[in-house]
């Protein structure tokens, strides 16, 4: 085997497709023997949604979506953001991460990569399956296997931070009254009270999400229902008549990052590698490392890349995840302080986030905290035809965008690249070579700078 990645969540699952869409050989092993079911995550939003476009997966994930288009607004924590007067703001998918997962593993097996569940790394060369314990030999290890990362603690990685000391409770509930008006005073959204707060919502008719977060020890054992509603009671003061549990789960947040991406053949990838202590960045981000790291990682191992350009992984993906760690942090320190302080904090830092500039400045860190150079998605006619740039992008392969019909160009691009000469009105240069990311590598007109950007490592 080429790659094994451990941990079948969405991101080994995301970066498994892209590496078979590279032609590596890949197998994905995770320890448990059914997908969770549990919607740790909602939906997706930023620079994510463009990359499933250009994998021609965004009508799938639309398809199922209960909202999909640019975000109205978003929560920066507690302070709500309107992107009303933003020209592009970021686009949303609202869709719980279960289909979200099957969706990738349905797109995975397409492509040939193999799925074992029930399968255990004990070491970086031994599995434990339902058979007993077998050998594997890959080149490389992508862990993929979340915050308590086995392929992170193998490779001796430190993962450096922070974990809160406030406990979430959060669970799904099937809504047998309407707790707004049951309740006098519940709001929707956080209910803010001296001893902590109460999440109450909705994203799906007839299924309430209610959050209970309060700095306690985290008791033993599973979570259960009576200790959800005594924990709700202590900080709001009174019960919520909630329904039947559909799951329940506890969290401690925490602020980790791995000291680096890659250690020798071992790559880290999601949770393994990043840890925010506010939601909505995590599957993102993670997301997006899968999308970097698979088509680096296939052209590796195919033969058709040098294996310095593994490092660009780290140097590229590494200081995204700080940057969003730093705007995380924000988030939770806002929802967090309480008192006359935590109020006056929450209500200058709305009013700054209120004016233009603060608002695009917020809209841009929650779409995305990279600084490369992405191909827009221009119209092009190829051919005669109507297309654009994304669908082009759906091989996932190196592409020579030719927008002047230039012959010199085209000669300088190697046998690997997808040639695609169009028509294109808002054309930002003769020529555009990008990699499979997206990420645009050269542009111009200089068939010599052309083949230097080609031959280099990283970028």
């Amino acid at each position: 085997m080429e790659v094994a990645v451990i941990g079948a969540g969405p991101v080994g699952l995301m970066l498994a497709a892209e590496l078979r869409l590279g032609g590596a050989k890949v197998v994905v092993l995770d320890r448990r023997t059914e997908p969770d079911r549990r919607p740790r995550a909602n939906g997706l939003g930023g620079r994510i949604v463009e990359q499933l476009d250009h994998r021609g997966l965004l009508d799938r994930f639309r398809a199922e979506a209960t909202f999909a288009g640019p975000f109205p607004g978003f929560p920066f924590g507690p302070v709500p953001l309107d992107f009303s007067g933003l020209d592009a703001p970021p686009r949303g998918l609202m869709l719980q991460q279960p289909r979200m997962e099957a969706l990738l593993e349905e797109r995975a097996a397409e492509l040939g990569a193999e799925i074992r569940r029930g399968h255990e790394l004990v070491d970086l060369g031994t599995v434990r399956g339902p058979d007993g314990e077998y050998r594997i030999e890959p080149r490389y290890i992508a862990g993929c296997d979340g915050a308590h990362s086995r392929v992170r603690e193998l490779a001796g990685i430190g993962f450096r931070g922070t974990t809160g000391d406030e406990l979430m409770r959060l669970g799904h509930f099937r809504a047998d009254v309407d707790l707004f008006a049951t309740v006098a005073g519940l709001e929707r959204g956080w209910n803010r009270r001296p001893g902590g707060r109460v999440l109450v919502t909705s994203l799906t008719p007839g299924v309430v999400i209610a959050g209970v977060r309060e700095v306690t020890p985290e008791p033993p054992g599973e979570p259960t229902l009576e200790e959800f509603r005594d924990a709700v009671r202590r900080v709001l003061g009174t019960d919520l008549p909630l329904g039947e549990p559909l799951w329940l789960s506890r969290t401690t947040s925490s602020a980790r990052l791995a000291e680096r991406y890659r250690a020798g053949r071992v790559l880290l990838a999601g949770d393994a590698a990043h840890l925010f202590p506010a939601g909505g960045s995590a599957l993102n981000v993670g997301l997006l490392d899968a999308v970097n790291l698979g088509w680096k990682l296939a052209a590796v191992v195919r033969g058709r890349s040098p294996e310095s350009l593994l490092d660009s992984y780290h140097a590229e993906r590494h200081p995204v995840a700080a940057r969003t760690l730093t705007q995380t942090r924000v988030q939770a320190l806002l929802d967090r302080l309480t008192g006359e302080d935590g109020d006056a904090l929450r209500t200058l830092f709305g009013e700054l986030a209120a004016l233009p500039e603060g608002t695009r400045h917020l809209a841009g860190l929650l779409r995305d905290t990279d600084e490369l150079p992405y191909v827009p998605d221009l119209p092009l006619t190829v051919g005669g035809r109507a297309t654009r740039v994304a669908e082009v992008m759906r091989a996932a392969r190196p592409v020579l965008f030719d927008f002047a019909d230039r012959a010199d160009l085209r000669e300088s691009a190697g046998a690997d690249v997808k040639i695609v000469t169009a028509e294109c009105p808002e054309a930002p240069a003769d020529a555009l070579f990008v990699h499979p990311d997206g990420v645009v590598a050269w542009r111009g007109g200089d068939p010599a700078s052309l083949r230097e950007a080609m031959a280099a490592p990283g970028r």
